[in-house]
């Protein structure tokens, strides 16, 4: 197990004789594929590396209801803008999910909330970029959405329970999501030489900013060797980004669409295809919070969390007093 992460990332992970009694008999339920439940006995570096990979995972999903959400009063019919709309109530409760999974390790919705808007926690790079046609929504269900069922999907063999389960049911309906953006795409395409140029410029701007999400390369990965020997994570960044550009190279070919990589070439050798590295730069950059949305998003969300205080305070009123009157009884 450890040498493999070792060879896998480059990083090392702590050894068999450096962990307590506690943490090998820990990381032997791990390495038996057994799952740890929110009332188990954790190491306190598991516990916080789940904290900020699922808060980050909800934190991505609420602030991604914004770039589509934008354009559902735009969208192209009545038919489009329904299954917009429902999309976007998908995202909102898989926030939801993942927030409660979070819950279990002890850590509040209003923490996660407030570590989010002081620039504590982040969210995914992919959604500080802005959607400027129609075209971008079918961009985002095809390449975002794919992106994410590549790195959620194993994220379903997680050894952390509640996470795993969430991840089955959001899994489903992001394959739901790819598959609307694929729809948006092939119409573009077979529509005119206008929507078919649209359709081009939207997989320009989203395919680099796409293979970004998966995160930064092994090498300069910080987390991946021990989230991997806790299997927090299944697959190292590189993986995820190599499968998925094998998934999305035909696929775009298909379409008749060309991506904008002029490396990009089946090598038979490896049996998978070359491909460009993303301007990391840029990456770091827009994780600085310099990216072309980051102040635009994060500002909605203070702006809506804010406005919001009034309903949770009155929820928590009709709590207090339903729970005092229970007491009296």
């Amino acid at each position: 197990m450890y040498a493999q992460m070792v060879k896998s990332t480059g990083k090392s992970v702590k050894s068999r004789d450096e962990m307590s009694a506690k943490e090998a008999r820990f990381q032997d339920r791990i390495d038996a594929g057994e799952k740890i439940e929110p009332k188990d006995w954790m190491p306190e570096g598991y516990r916080k590396t789940l904290i900020r990979q699922i808060g980050q995972h909800a934190h991505s999903e609420i602030v991604g209801q914004l770039p589509e959400g934008n354009w559902i009063t735009r969208a192209p019919s009545l038919a489009r803008k329904a299954i917009l709309i429902a999309k976007v109530q998908d995202e909102a409760g898989h926030g939801l999910y993942l927030y409660c999974a979070a819950e279990t390790l002890g850590v509040s919705r209003d923490e996660l909330t407030e570590a989010l808007h002081d620039g504590r926690m982040k969210y995914s790079s992919i959604f500080n970029y802005p959607t400027l046609t129609w075209a971008d929504i079918g961009a985002i269900g095809w390449l975002v959405d794919g992106a994410a069922i590549m790195n959620q999907v194993p994220l379903q063999r997680c050894s952390f329970g509640p996470y795993s389960r969430a991840m089955i049911r959001i899994c489903k309906e992001e394959s739901f999501h790819q598959r609307q953006g694929f729809d948006i795409m092939m119409k573009m395409v077979n529509g005119t030489e206008a929507q078919r140029a649209m359709a081009q410029d939207a997989l320009n701007r989203f395919w680099y900013p796409s293979l970004m999400m998966f995160g930064p390369s092994d090498k300069d990965s910080v987390h991946s060797a021990q989230s991997m020997a806790w299997k927090i994570k299944m697959n190292t960044n590189d993986e995820l980004r190599r499968k998925f550009v094998d998934q999305t190279a035909p696929q775009a070919e298909y379409l008749g669409l060309t991506i904008p990589d002029k490396n990009l070439k089946w090598n038979d050798k490896k049996g998978g295809y070359d491909f460009s590295e993303p301007d990391w730069e840029e990456f770091f950059e827009v994780l600085r919070g310099n990216g072309p949305m980051n102040k635009e998003r994060l500002g909605a969300r203070v702006k809506a969390w804010d406005e919001g205080a009034w309903v949770r305070e009155g929820l928590m009123a009709n709590a207090e007093k339903r729970t005092a009157r229970m007491a009296a009884e």
